[in-house]
C-alpha cells in the first residue's frame, strides 16, 4: 500500500514542489500565449499542433472555456473601468475582485449576450463542441485528480488543490485585480491598468499589464529595456521552431532630423507613437513642477499645489480626481498653468474624429508652433521631438 502515501513516483518533497511549479507554469503559458495573445487578441498565429496542446492543457487543468475566456477578456477591454466591465476593481472594489474573481468570470460567463457580441471567431469543432465545452469541468476535477494521484499519493490531492485554485487567483484575482489598482504605469492610458512588476515570470508576462492595455494587439508585453516578459520568449522559442508567427508588437521609436512641417507622414508617425509621446509630456511635466518648487521664496499653498501637479499632471485628466481639479485650479504658476492647458489641448488632438487627415497634421504644426514660441524649456523640448520623430517598425 505505499503507493497511497508515495504514488507510483515515490517522489521526494522537493520533486512534488517542482513538479507543481512546473505544471502550473505551463498553465499560465498556456494561458497567456493561446486564450489571451493568440485567441483573444490575434496577435499571433499557431500551428495546430502547440494550439491543441494548449486547449487539452488548459481543459485538464483549469476547466477554461475558450469561447468564454475570450468574450469576457475582450468585453473587459471594450467595457474597461465602467459599470459592464466584467472584472474592474474600479468599479466593484479591489477586494471583490481579488477574492470573488473565479465567481464573476463565472457569472459573466452565463451571459449569451456576451459570449455572441465578443466570442467570435473562436474554436468550433468537434473536440471543443462535444469535449472540451460540454464537459468543461471534468478535466480539472476527475482526471487531473486522478493523475495527481497516481503519481504522488494522497499528497495528491493537495498538489490538485493548487492547480485548481492556481488559475482563478493569477488569473482571475492578480491579472485582473491588482492589474488594474497598483503598480507603475509606462503609459497614461484612458483606463487604470498597471505594470505589478517589471518582471513578468510568475504570471508569464501578464504582470505588464499597462503596457498590455496600451498595445492590446502586441504579441510581446515588454516594451522597456528593464522589463522581462518570459511569454514573449516562449513564443519566440515556438517561432524557431515554426509553432508561431508573431503578427505584431509594440511599435519601436527613434528620433532622426528635424522637420519643421508636419506632414501626413509625419502625421501617421504621431499616431503610432501617441502613447510615447504623452509619456515624454508626463516625464517633462513632472521636471518642470520640481523645477519650479525648487525656486527661492514661495509660499506654503504654492508649494503644496506645485507638489499637487508634479503628482497628478502627467496623468490622463480623466484620471485625476475631482478634489485635485478643484485644488489645482487655484495654481497660479504660470509655466505650470501652460504645460497643463498645453497637454489638455495635445490629447484632445488624437481624440479628433471629424477632422481631415489635412487639418489634423496643421493642428499638430499649430501645437508644435506654440510650443516653440512659448519659451518653457520642456514644451520646446517636446514639440522638437515630436517634429524629428521617425518610425522604427515593427
Amino acid at each position: 500500500m505505499d503507493w497511497l502515501t508515495s504514488g507510483i513516483t515515490g517522489a521526494t518533497w522537493w520533486q512534488i514542489v517542482i513538479y507543481t511549479l512546473v505544471v502550473t507554469h505551463i498553465t499560465m503559458i498556456s494561458v497567456t500565449v493561446f486564450l489571451h495573445r493568440h485567441q483573444a487578441h490575434r496577435a499571433l498565429d499557431l500551428h495546430p499542433i502547440p494550439s491543441h496542446f494548449f486547449r487539452f492543457w488548459l481543459w485538464l487543468t483549469t476547466g477554461f472555456v475558450t469561447k468564454e475566456f475570450v468574450a469576457i477578456h475582450r468585453k473587459h477591454h471594450a467595457k474597461c473601468e465602467t459599470e459592464e466591465d466584467p472584472h474592474s476593481p474600479q468599479t466593484r472594489g479591489i477586494w471583490t475582485v481579488l477574492l470573488q474573481g473565479a465567481e464573476l468570470y463565472r457569472l459573466e460567463a452565463k451571459n449569451l449576450e456576451t459570449l455572441k457580441n465578443y466570442g467570435k471567431n473562436t474554436p468550433d469543432d468537434w473536440v471543443e463542441k462535444y469535449v472540451y465545452t460540454r464537459y468543461s469541468r471534468l478535466g480539472i476535477v476527475a482526471l487531473m485528480l486522478m493523475i495527481d494521484l497516481a503519481l504522488f499519493g494522497v499528497i495528491g490531492i493537495t498538489i490538485w488543490a493548487i492547480q485548481m485554485a492556481w488559475s482563478p487567483i493569477m488569473a482571475a484575482g492578480v491579472i485582473n485585480g491588482l492589474g488594474h489598482y497598483w503598480g507603475y504605469r509606462n503609459f497614461e492610458t484612458a483606463d487604470a491598468a498597471t505594470n505589478i512588476s517589471p518582471w513578468g515570470i510568475l504570471i508569464a508576462g501578464e504582470e505588464l499589464h499597462n503596457n498590455h492595455h496600451t498595445y492590446p494587439t502586441s504579441a510581446k508585453l515588454s516594451v522597456k529595456w528593464y522589463e522581462f516578459d518570459i511569454g514573449w520568449m516562449y513564443i519566440r522559442i515556438l517561432s524557431f521552431f515554426g509553432g508561431a508567427s508573431v503578427k505584431k508588437i509594440p511599435p519601436k521609436m527613434k528620433f532622426g532630423s528635424y522637420k519643421p512641417v508636419v506632414d501626413l507622414v509625419a502625421l501617421s508617425v504621431l499616431v503610432t507613437h501617441r502613447f510615447e509621446v504623452m509619456a515624454i509630456y508626463g516625464r517633462e511635466i513632472k521636471k518642470a513642477c520640481a523645477l519650479e518648487l525648487s525656486k527661492m521664496g514661495l509660499t506654503s499653498q504654492e508649494r503644496t499645489l506645485l507638489s499637487l501637479a508634479r503628482k497628478w499632471l502627467h496623468q490622463s485628466p480623466e484620471r485625476i480626481p475631482l478634489e485635485v481639479k478643484t485644488q489645482l485650479e487655484m495654481l497660479e504658476n504660470p509655466t505650470v498653468r501652460r504645460l497643463a492647458n498645453m497637454r489638455d489641448r495635445l490629447q484632445t488632438l488624437w481624440l479628433e474624429r471629424k477632422a481631415s487627415n489635412h487639418e489634423l497634421a496643421d493642428r499638430f504644426q499649430a501645437w508644435c508652433s506654440d510650443a516653440q514660441a512659448s519659451n518653457i524649456e520642456a514644451l520646446q523640448l517636446i514639440a522638437r521631438q515630436i517634429q524629428s520623430m521617425q518610425s522604427l517598425q515593427k
